[in-house]
């Protein structure tokens, strides 16, 4: 007889569930300014410690106390600051007509806003993100009109993708967002064939990949990774760690690794961790990987440190999996609150300025709303035509499409 023990299986399980008191105190948070910053054409192995710290600017006096500091004038920084104030703005709308039965579905990215609004300001025109449903900062710290990005949360007449698209699926090649896609995972891979395209032409552009903490276990990470470091696409890597996937928190997708950016290590792709809370941070740090890609050094692969305060989705729950007030105890604190406090200390900015700036914003958004609803929405309006279905398919449409166009009379 065998004296084997059964086999078994580790299922990772995270630190507090519903009715725990949540506690991160014991989370390792370097000190703002402790991690140095390299030059561009360092390699992976180099910058091995860098994959497994946090890179911080502000310090908890809301003082820029690194040497990745000093890249943003107070001007930018209010900017970044009002692109914040946008995003959760726009946000809060939008969850309301949610509610309200004006859209189907619609996903926030509260606590998350520093991300995508710092990295846009570190890309230039010509330059594509392939990002996934939580960077909205992306096209609301540019140009791109807010009515437009409602007609597409509502499908209505006046939807630039004409109703084909889910929700927050948007799509503007002028404003470099590569249209996000419902398969997780794959605009990793996406954007890795972009960059190399770019490289191939001649090109000066670059690609920016996005990824969540669950979607790292997809198949596509990995592949985009073999892809970056053996042709040394010119791209950056991005890995939201917002610590849930769905209802799954952030060490099932991880397994044994100590961080996401460990994994860059194996390929050879230089990896960072930066405070995704920190505007200051992630802009220098988004910076950095950018500036590493342009002048054809390769690949970057950068994990932003951060919390998903809201659920995964309006079809989510997080009170579910989660204790509700583990984000009040997220030590990392609000990006919005923090940049505000930065700049107040700094003399360039006050409480009163914050109130008015962020009652303009949301003014702005609110009238932006109204007339997104005249096109319509959801459950009340016009939409596009279901001939819409057969246009923008092929660029001369085939005999096959045009018999059933005929046949469905439209």
């Amino acid at each position: 007889m065998s004296d084997d023990k059964p086999l078994s299986l580790h299922v990772p399980e995270p630190e507090f569930r519903p009715g725990d008191k949540a506690d991160f105190s014991d989370v390792p948070i370097p000190q703002a300014g402790s991690v140095p910053r390299p030059e561009i054409d360092v390699s992976a192995e180099d910058i091995h410690d860098l994959a497994y710290s946090i890179i911080r600017v502000m310090n908890r006096d809301s003082e820029a106390v690194s040497p990745w500091a000093d890249m943003l004038d107070d001007d930018a920084v209010k900017i970044g600051l009002e692109d914040m104030l946008r995003v959760r703005a726009f946000d809060a709308r939008m969850l309301m007509a949610q509610r309200q039965g004006k859209t189907s579905f619609y996903m926030q990215a509260l606590g998350e806003e520093a991300i995508a609004c710092a990295f846009r300001k570190a890309l230039r025109p010509g330059d594509m993100n392939f990002p996934t449903y939580r960077q909205q900062g992306l096209l609301l710290s540019t140009d791109y009109p807010m009515v437009d990005m409602m007609n597409q949360i509502y499908s209505n007449a006046a939807d630039p993708l004409m109703g084909r698209q889910l929700p927050i699926m948007y799509s503007s090649k002028e404003h470099g967002f590569f249209t996000v896609s419902g398969n997780l995972a794959t605009q990793f891979i996406q954007g890795v064939g972009w960059a190399m395209a770019s490289a191939i032409k001649g090109d000066t552009k670059i690609a920016a990949s996005w990824i969540g903490d669950g979607s790292t276990a997809e198949s596509d990470f990995h592949s985009a990774l073999v892809f970056a470091s053996t042709y040394r696409a010119p791209v950056v890597l991005n890995v939201v760690n917002n610590q849930w996937a769905i209802s799954t928190f952030q060490g099932i997708a991880r397994g044994r690794a100590a961080t996401f950016a460990a994994r860059g290590l194996g390929f050879g792709i230089p990896a960072l961790r930066v405070d995704g809370n920190d505007y200051l941070a992630v802009y220098a740090v988004s910076k950095w990987a950018v500036d590493r890609a342009r002048a054809g050094f390769g690949p970057t692969l950068i994990e932003h440190v951060t919390y998903r305060v809201g659920g995964h989705s309006t079809s989510d729950d997080p009170a579910a999996y989660r204790p509700k007030e583990e984000s009040d105890a997220w030590p990392l604190g609000d990006p919005i609150e923090r940049l505000k406090n930065y700049l107040i200390a700094r003399g360039a900015w006050s409480e009163a300025q914050h109130v008015q700036a962020r009652e303009m914003i949301e003014a702005q958004v609110a009238e932006a709303q109204k007339l997104a609803e005249k096109n319509g929405t959801l459950h009340d309006g016009p939409h596009s035509t279901p001939a819409s279905m057969f246009e923008d398919v092929y660029e001369e449409t085939p005999l096959h499409l045009i018999r059933q166009r005929q046949e469905a009379g439209v």
